[in-house]
C-alpha cells in the first residue's frame, strides 16, 4: 500500500498553501484539545516558540497514531505579544481591543510544522515573524473589521494578511508561509530530502 501524505489540519490557509505549491494529500484534522496540552507548559513558563512546537506534534502524532505508514504533517501557530501568548479572539469586540492594543507595536508569529509516522515525529521546524503595526486609529480599526467580516475570527491577530490585514501593518520581518501559519520552504526542503517530492 502506497504511503499518503496527510495534513493534520481544517485550515484552509494551510491547504491552499500546500495545494499551489503542487502537492497531492489528504486532509485528516488532528482531535487534539490545545487547551489541555497547553495548559501545564504556560504554567510552567514555555517559551511560545517551544510551545507551537508541542502543539504541532500532537497534531502530527494524534493522527499519524491512526494511519500506519502515512507521512503526516502537523501545524501551529502561536501569536506572542508583550511576552503573552494570545488566542484567536472570541468575538468581534475581542477583535476590535485585541488590534487597538496591538497598534503601534511588534509582535511575534510562530510557526511550527512536524513531520510524523506511525504516531512519532520525525522532523520539526519553528519559524518566527515580527510583525509591526501602523498606528491605527479606532475608526480605523471599526472600519476594518466591518470590512474584513467574521473571517478574522478565524486568525490568531485577528488579520488575514493576504487579504485586508496587509493595511494594518508598517514593517514586517519574516517569512509570508510563516505569517500564513505554515513554514512551507523547510517543509518542501525536508519532503525533497524525505523523497516523498521531486527533487
Amino acid at each position: 500500500m502506497e504511503m499518503a501524505l496527510v495534513l493534520a489540519s481544517g485550515s484552509r490557509i494551510r491547504a491552499d498553501l500546500l495545494k499551489n505549491a503542487g502537492l497531492n494529500f489528504e486532509i485528516d484534522p488532528a482531535d487534539v484539545d490545545e487547551r489541555a496540552v497547553e495548559a501545564p507548559l504556560l504554567e510552567s513558563g514555555f517559551p511560545p516558540e517551544d510551545l507551537a512546537s508541542v502543539l504541532a506534534e500532537a497534531k502530527a502524532n494524534d493522527v499519524s497514531g491512526r494511519r500506519s505508514g502515512d507521512l503526516v504533517i502537523g501545524a501551529d501557530q502561536i501569536l506572542a505579544f508583550e511576552g503573552e501568548r494570545r488566542t484567536k479572539p472570541d468575538d468581534m469586540e475581542a477583535a476590535r481591543r485585541q488590534l487597538l492594543a496591538f497598534s503601534g507595536k511588534t509582535h511575534e508569529l510562530h510557526s511550527a510544522v512536524v513531520l510524523s509516522q506511525n504516531g512519532n515525529a520525525i522532523w520539526r521546524h519553528v519559524s518566527t515573524a515580527r510583525l509591526t503595526m501602523r498606528d491605527l486609529s479606532p475608526a480605523f480599526i471599526g472600519h476594518y473589521l466591518a470590512a474584513a467580516g467574521q473571517e478574522v475570527l478565524s486568525s490568531v491577530g485577528a488579520y488575514q494578511l493576504e487579504n485586508l490585514g496587509v493595511q494594518l501593518f508598517e514593517k514586517i520581518d519574516g517569512d509570508y508561509f510563516t505569517i500564513l501559519g505554515l513554514p512551507l520552504l523547510p517543509l518542501l526542503e525536508e519532503l525533497r530530502h524525505l523523497k516523498v517530492i521531486e527533487t
